[in-house]
């Protein structure tokens, strides 16, 4: 998992294991085959309840590919919403402006 934060919670000068749901604005799960239904189904659950308001998850398509889906918490219903799929280029303006190239990155791995 990885998270990006509110500035407080970055600027702190304590070292910080944990950070409070209302510091985090998106957390990144990269699912692993022994972690599936836990990526998948629980932590997205978790993660909406604590109104976290956006959150990533990473997949394998294939040996060459990853595919990003990107949810966006539904204030109405305290559930996400499905805000895209990105299978070649992740590129988004929110929660912040982030253009990567998903094949270079499987292009690296492989090195």
């Amino acid at each position: 998992m990885s998270s990006s934060c509110g500035e407080d919670a970055l600027l702190s000068r304590e070292p910080q294991t944990y950070y409070l749901p209302e510091d985090v604005l998106l957390v990144i799960e990269a699912v692993s085959p022994d972690s599936e239904d836990r990526d998948r189904e629980t932590k997205p659950g978790k993660y909406a309840r604590a109104r976290i308001p956006h959150f990533w998850r990473i997949e394998e398509a294939d040996e060459d590919a990853a595919v990003v889906y990107a949810y966006v918490l539904e204030p109405a219903t305290g559930s996400y919403g499905l805000g895209g799929v990105h299978h070649d280029r992740l590129r988004v303006s929110s929660p912040f402006p982030i253009d990567i190239d998903l094949r270079d990155i499987r292009r690296r791995r492989a090195r």
